[in-house]
């Protein structure tokens, strides 16, 4: 892969240049307050903009934020991201209340050497996300004409071809920033040559979502552990009652292929934590999975399970976690994913967690972030590059 770096820019000189930065700032918001509730994703970004800042450029960062449709939404603001950033870097970060119109415009050409400026949410502009290219080149034309050079460190959005991922970088000298190129480095090591044992964890509420990495690991993992609401349709390919637990009925054969074709390399649940409903203060009680009572509804792997998946874990030497155990979010059904969180802390590994709800698991959990080996900031990007797909944002960046 040949793709020019952070660092090949910074050797050039920045200094009084406009460097767009394309970030993934899409941080979780509490409903009640609006309140940012994981600035993890803020501070991924952090190196690589202040690399820029030391160096005195004039950095214009934009980003997205949740899923308005292509207008103005003021609940998908990105002002309390400009506000959290402005504490994290130590500096205010001017606010574009618009994405290229006259506020961002303005904002842009006030900037001083070394001042961060934040524009608002890109996916007010339907041309962003738009599937016709005229549309998003525009849209492209308008994001180029705030930079004279690009920096893509949005691992997270990479997967997406969409106008400030994939476009803007034909228009301006692009580079990939020190998250992408870390994140690029890591998943590699993955899927070259990954020190053995290699152990899989996944868990997440759907099989359908992990299919084609299920269908890709499986002929290079040694072991393939499977939790969350998708273990159930496995385990109802197995013959089991699963209850009123998560089911996807059209995968159950899917599964049950899957089983028969694995050599013994998956390994699920032998036990689960079942409720009377989805709900933190329901009725619970742990059963094995040949005992799943037909009115009550799975929503964490039972402590048996735990204690089988972290032997399996104990011997790995290379891991990769993407996806809960449970429904993590309520107490009552978070100790599976905690357990297997920690056992793959203490395994003598070198341990990946693949974004998405893992990596937010692990900072509401409160465990320590550094006791791993990688966090991604990109769950869906991370699944698509070990699927092997092609991700439009790197395809851009080695043009």
């Amino acid at each position: 892969m040949s793709i020019r770096t952070l660092d090949d820019l910074l050797a050039e000189g920045v200094s009084g240049r406009r460097v767009l930065v394309r970030a993934d700032l899409n941080v979780p918001l509490d409903k009640q307050s609006g309140a940012i509730s994981d600035d993890g994703r803020i501070r991924a970004v952090l190196p690589t903009l202040g690399a820029l800042v030391e160096a005195g450029a004039k950095v214009v960062v934009c980003s997205h934020l949740g899923r308005p449709k292509g207008a103005p939404d003021p609940q998908f603001s990105l002002s309390p991201v400009a506000e959290r950033l402005g504490e994290l870097l130590g500096a205010p970060v001017h606010f574009a209340t618009d994405t290229v119109g006259d506020s961002a415009r303005s904002t842009v050409a006030d900037l001083a050497d070394g001042q961060v400026a934040l524009l608002e949410n890109l996916r007010f502009n339907a041309g962003e996300t738009s599937k016709d290219e005229a549309e998003r080149g525009a849209f492209a034309d308008q994001l180029a004409a705030f930079g004279d050079a690009y920096v893509d460190d949005a691992f997270g959005a990479v997967h997406r071809k969409h106008a400030s991922v994939f476009d803007v970088p034909a228009r301006l000298p692009h580079v990939a920033g020190r998250l992408v190129l870390r994140e690029v480095e890591v998943l590699s090591t993955l899927t070259a040559d990954p020190e053995r044992p290699y152990v899989v964890v996944l868990g997440g509420s759907k099989v359908s979502d992990k299919l084609a990495v299920i269908e890709a690991l499986l002929p290079t993992v040694d072991r393939l552990l499977i939790g969350g609401g998708m273990c159930f349709t496995f385990l109802k390919a197995q013959g089991l009652e699963v209850g009123t637990s998560l089911l996807e009925k059209d995968m159950v054969e899917t599964c049950r292929n899957l089983l028969e074709r694995s050599n013994g390399k998956i390994m699920l649940p032998v036990d689960v934590v079942v409720a009377d409903a989805f709900a933190p203060d329901a009725a619970h009680d742990t059963v094995r999975v040949d005992g799943i009572p037909s009115h009550r509804l799975g929503l964490d792997v039972g402590p048996e399970t735990v204690a089988g998946f972290s032997a399996a874990l104990s011997s790995a030497k290379t891991i990769f976690w993407n996806g809960p155990m449970g429904v993590f979010e309520m107490p009552a059904f978070a100790a599976g994913t905690r357990g297997i969180a920690e056992a793959i802390t203490k395994a003598d590994a070198f341990s990946v967690v693949g974004g998405g709800d893992s990596a937010a698991a692990v900072r509401a959990l409160g465990l320590d972030e550094s006791s791993f080996g990688h966090i991604s900031t990109g769950g869906g990007a991370s699944l698509e590059y070990l699927e092997g797909k092609t991700l439009p944002g790197i395809a851009a960046l080695e043009n």
